[in-house]
């Protein structure tokens, strides 16, 4: 899992409140098993036509925002089936930072355990996100804010989620701090 200190890009706006799982990645694309490969299909109904062309109505399709790593959308991100899938296609389009009203539980979890931080504030402070589609935003984990020009919002993280993040640990590299004392537990069995 890649460590994640600050990130700096543009925000896209996408200010719908209770986009699910199902339209964050359709479950027709479920099929694999890697974490890659997902990041085409995020938003898939939303983002392509009938015919597989991209919407120009949908704003992952403008121009603008083609290198943004932050996502600034509605409240209840997330909800619906628990599929870890959602978070791979968000981390494999690109982005690395969620600001939402709120997640639902398990979407949470699950961003955070593969890298994606998921950053909850008021509606006021993300229209103040997005009003200059231009801007650039700053995501500080260490300062536990956000910076857009001179305007700062603070975010509150769970301490052990905050550590997980900033050294890149998945469940995985928390277990393998401890392989020389499974290795000499192993020995003596």
């Amino acid at each position: 899992m890649k460590a994640i200190q600050t990130v700096t890009s543009q925000a896209i706006p996408l200010m719908n409140d209770n986009i699910d799982t199902d339209q964050l990645v359709p479950k027709t694309y479920l099929k694999r098993i890697e974490k890659t490969g997902f990041g085409e299909f995020l938003f898939d109904d939303w983002r392509y036509l009938r015919d597989r062309t991209p919407n120009p109505d949908f704003i992952l399709n403008d121009n603008t925002y083609q290198d943004a790593k932050i996502l600034v959308t509605g409240d209840n991100f997330g909800s619906g089936s628990s599929r870890e899938h959602a978070a791979w296609a968000l981390l494999d389009y690109g982005f690395q930072v969620i600001i939402a009203g709120s997640f639902s539980d398990i979407f949470y979890m699950n961003a955070t355990k593969n890298g994606l931080l998921p950053i909850v504030l008021d509606e006021t402070s993300r229209q103040e996100l997005v009003k200059d589609p231009i801007a650039v935003v700053t995501v500080d984990l260490i300062k536990q804010e956000v910076q857009c020009g001179a305007q700062r919002f603070s975010f509150d993280i769970d301490a052990t989620w905050k550590h997980k993040l900033l050294n890149g640990l998945d469940e995985i590299a928390i277990t393998l701090q401890y392989e020389e004392k499974i290795h000499a537990y192993e020995k003596k069995m």
